[in-house]
């Protein structure tokens, strides 16, 4: 089917100035069909100039009022207005050259194949602001996540302006582009008073960020290749994952606490392996009853997957007494820095002196769990783990552990030379 032309025209135009004996001069082309725009548009571009003496053409009017005619400008054979100065012939000589340009743009869009529209509009895209889109990403992607992702979504792209500044259009991304960000990560300095370097597990997250950002941005069209794919992440290094042993933890099941949602919801925790994130937002619609079973419906905060989840009775029992669908099942949770710090006061009161933060009671479910025979794809469902090379973590604690119960046991055997034959 045949293309319609569009059949814009560009035409130069004056404006008097409200304050002032001038007249602005600018561009007006009409029509133009704009993405998004059922009708035709009116497009107008200033060019920042302005004469003052035009000379009027008194045989074609521009518009008559009871108390005031107006006159349309006087043009040449070549449609440029005249003049009585020098300067603003120059003037309307030049914003006839800048109309030349527009008509011929237009003009030459009409014949543009669909090949060579999209090579027009990529290379309008790759002009636009790289650090803008990913701030709008973040917004877009996470507006329902937890604090804790939107601010490091944010501290990526706020390492990212420190390191190419404020302007970053997407021509100016590439691998090489990213492969020097990744080493600026591996020595990014703290946020805020702290001081030092961030560790190497974060510059991998922030890393990870950067590279779905650049796929996200493959998607939406920016580039035509995908970068990501092409670029390797920074590796992790394994770290010490704190948790409590069986008797440690029912050592703290029987020490009182201050605050006794605080304890509850720990206990909680270590007996279902859920984020305190998530255990917050649980509401009791979302636990269901059924005989002697119970269990959870709900979504993750932070991966979003909707899980189905069997707790024990004890963990049952540990919500208190139901009540309306819509409540909160742990209510009155104190704030951020007060929770550490009851914590922080209830284990050190139970005796023990290892540093243990909230997120260990989710730890020590796995690791018990696996200690009891549980299977690995068993547990890593129950922890919502997308990748079973994340619950895989937990095995070499529990390998440590059994290594250990294997040097437990010493006797006191003497070694007894070997007789030899005479």
């Amino acid at each position: 089917m045949r293309k319609p032309l569009a059949n814009t025209k560009v035409t130069v135009k004056l404006r008097k100035s409200e304050y002032h004996n001038e007249w602005y001069i600018y561009l007006e082309s009409y029509p133009v069909f704009v993405a998004g725009k059922k009708q035709p548009q009116r497009v107008r571009e200033y060019l920042n100039r302005s004469i003052t003496t035009p000379i009027w053409d008194k045989t074609r009017t521009a518009r008559t009022t009871e108390t005031k005619k107006t006159y349309k400008p006087k043009r040449d054979a070549n449609g440029i207005i005249q003049c009585r100065s020098e300067a603003d012939r120059e003037v309307c000589e030049y914003a006839d050259n800048v109309r030349k340009l527009r008509q011929r743009e237009y003009d030459n869009a009409d014949l543009y194949s669909d090949t060579e529209t999209a090579l027009i509009e990529q290379k309008e895209r790759s002009k636009q602001n790289f650090i803008d889109y990913f701030y709008e990403t973040a917004k877009k992607r996470h507006a329902n996540s937890s604090d804790s992702i939107q601010k490091t979504w944010k501290r990526t792209c706020d390492l990212l302006k420190q390191f190419a500044g404020d302007t970053v259009p997407f021509s100016m991304i590439d691998v090489r582009f990213a492969e020097e960000f990744k080493l600026f990560l591996m020595n990014a300095p703290y946020g805020g008073n702290r001081k030092g370097t961030i560790s190497q597990n974060t510059a991998s997250n922030y890393f990870s960020i950067f590279k779905a950002a650049l796929t996200q941005a493959f998607v939406d069209g920016f580039f035509t290749v995908d970068l990501s794919a092409k670029i390797k992440n920074i590796k992790e290094i394994e770290t010490h994952r704190g948790f409590l042993s069986f008797e440690e933890l029912n050592h703290l099941a029987a020490t009182p606490c201050d605050i006794k949602v605080l304890k509850r919801v720990a206990l909680f925790s270590a007996l279902t392996g859920l984020r305190l994130c998530d255990i917050k937002k649980l509401k009791w619609k979302e636990i269901q009853i059924n005989g002697d079973q119970a269990r959870i419906d709900f979504s993750q905060q932070k991966t979003k997957g909707v899980e189905y989840m069997p707790i024990s009775q004890q963990a049952l029992e540990l919500c208190g007494e139901p009540q309306v669908p819509e409540k909160l099942v742990f209510e009155n949770l104190p704030g951020t820095t007060w929770f550490s710090h009851s914590l922080k006061k209830w284990i050190k009161s139970a005796g023990i002196t290892r540093k243990i933060t909230f997120h260990c009671f989710r730890h020590t479910y796995a690791t018990l769990q696996l200690s009891s025979g549980t299977d690995i794809y068993t547990i890593s469902k129950m922890l919502g783990h997308t990748k079973i090379e994340t619950t895989q973590i937990y095995t070499k604690v529990v390998d440590e552990m059994k290594e250990k119960a294997a040097n437990a046991i010493k006797l006191n055997i003497k070694k007894n030379k070997p007789k030899t034959d005479s």
